[in-house]
Formats: structure tokens, sequence, C-alpha cells
């Protein structure tokens, strides 16, 4: 218990993209290196988290998922509410999911902070053989939007932890260089840390 309470931010962090596309298993992968081979959709909303070190700074990691089924868009404000960083997902043996990858975007910021880090996954790396999206053409076209990008296999524990940190890394950066205003981006400090009470918000204080 008392771990759980030595942390300096919380940064919730949404993962988003179609059903079937393998967040619910990126999400354990993450947080507590499982994978479920009987994944079922996602029913509404879950979230779990895990604490890491970035620059000697505790993180408290805050994953939200929910299923891309359209019949669930209307959580979609208290979802995004408050999320300072996304994993978009898409499955590399079916391109559809690719096709809508800009639809989310557009949903993303609409929803979210304007500074929020996304960063474009390709999940399933695992069955390369099948592959229906080329890695070269989503690695272009999240570069074009200014997005980080990843490949990665929950399956295999492929890159997963990497997609993750380099996410979490990137916000961590944008808050402690300044490069955020107030209240423009929900990284919460909970830490008796002064040098980062600046940035506070009380949404995402429950563990």
């Amino acid at each position: 218990m008392g771990t759980d309470l030595a942390y300096n931010f919380v940064f919730k962090v949404v993962l988003i993209g179609e059903s079937g596309v393998g967040k619910s298993n990126l999400l354990s992968r993450f947080t507590k290196n499982e994978f479920n081979h009987d994944s079922r959709t996602t029913i509404g909303v879950e979230f779990s988290t895990r604490s890491i070190q970035v620059d000697n700074i505790t993180i408290k990691a805050q994953i939200w998922d929910t299923a891309g089924l359209e019949r669930y868009r209307a959580i979609t404000s208290a979802y995004y509410r408050g999320a300072v960083g996304a994993l978009l997902v898409y499955d590399i043996t079916k391109h559809l999911t690719y096709e809508n990858v800009e639809r989310w975007l557009k949903e993303l910021y609409h929803h979210a902070d304007p500074h929020i880090v996304v960063m474009i996954v390709g999940n399933k790396s695992d069955l390369g053989n099948v592959r229906t999206v080329p890695k070269e053409e989503a690695k272009d076209f999240a570069e074009s939007k200014g997005l980080l990008f990843m490949e990665t296999s929950a399956l295999e524990s492929t890159n997963v932890e990497s997609a993750f940190l380099e996410v979490l890394t990137a916000i961590h950066q944008k808050v402690a260089s300044k490069e955020v205003t107030r209240g423009s981006i929900s990284a919460v400090t909970l830490g008796p840390s002064s040098e980062f009470n600046e940035e506070r918000r009380s949404c995402c204080n429950s563990s």
C-alpha cells in the first residue's frame, strides 16, 4: 500500500480504436503482464494503474480502456476528460481498423486536450505474415500528423512496454519543460515536490 502513495504525478492515458484490435490485452500486458486468449469485447469502461520512474520522478499511469463499438459512443466525453495521453490502436491484419484511424483522431481532438500526446499503435505484429497494413505507410501517416508510432504484439509482449513508456515520458517532458500552460493539460501532482506543483487537477485522485 505504501508504494501506491509515493508518486508525483497521475497521468490518465486512454486506449482508443475499433473493437477487436487488442486494446484490452495491451492494457493487461502493460499493467499486469497478462494476456487473455479468450478476451471478449470490453463492456463499458475499465482502467488499471501502474507506477513507473521517469527522470527520478514517479508517475502513476492510469490507463483507461473502452469498447470501440458504436453503441458505446455516448460515454466518450467522460472517457476523454482529463486524458493527457492516448494510444490509438489498429490491427495490422485488418485494414479497415487502420482506415478508421483518422476518424478516431477527429473524435479524440474534439473531446480531449489539444496538447494530448498521441501514439498510433499497430497491434498484432506477431501476425506479420498476414498483415494488410504496411508498416511504413502507417509510420509515414503518423509522422505527417506529428504523432508517435509503434507496432506492438500484446501476445508476444513486443514493444508494449516501450509504447506506454514513450507516451508517458513525452507527457512528462511537456510538463517539466513548461511547454504547457496552467490548466491546459491535466498533469496531476500529488506528492510534496514543489517543483512540479504548478499543475493540479482533482479529477484523478482516486486510485
